[in-house]
């Protein structure tokens, strides 16, 4: 939910496009996965938000956390999105809005097992300008449309500071 309570509005597929060619990073290093993970806690910890975060790069895990009321499940649910932008080098938001928007979903068309795969929000590309994408941040433990825009907020303040 943002501040005000209000369930935040469903973007539609250019606006997610366009988030993903907006937060295209110069670079991207350990500190920085450090400082990205850390400005997400801190963020959901002002919410009180019980979610698990995860940053990779190059299949590396970076970065982890888990807040309290997170669980395990949450873990399970990071592989699979995290699975969704590795394999379609988009978030996972987005992939599964253009499989809704075609009048289907992932689960029923994609062919991709849904116990490895889920095209739900929360799993955000981490792209590097002449590189491409070189790793994920994902969240997870909120409904899908929440945590992806706290990753979408965590990365515009993270864009904003370097």
């Amino acid at each position: 939910m943002s501040a005000a309570g209000q369930q935040a509005a469903a973007p539609d597929i250019a606006t997610l496009e366009e988030q993903e060619r907006r937060l295209a990073l110069s670079t991207f290093t350990y500190d920085d996965a450090w400082d990205l993970g850390s400005l997400l806690v801190a963020l959901a910890r002002e919410r009180q938000a019980p979610v698990a975060i995860d940053i990779t790069r190059g299949g590396q895990q970076l970065f982890h956390a888990a807040l309290p009321g997170s669980t395990p499940d949450n873990d399970a649910w990071i592989a699979r999105k995290r699975r969704v932008v590795e394999r379609y080098q988009a978030s996972s938001y987005l992939v599964g809005s253009r499989f809704r928007a075609k009048g289907t979903t992932f689960e029923d068309s994609s062919r991709l097992d849904p116990d490895t795969y889920a095209a739900h929000g929360g799993a955000f590309p981490i792209s590097v300008r002449g590189a491409g994408v070189v790793g994920t941040v994902v969240v997870s433990g909120l409904p899908q449309i929440e945590d992806h825009a706290l990753v979408i907020e965590a990365l515009e303040r993270f864009t904003a500071g370097s």
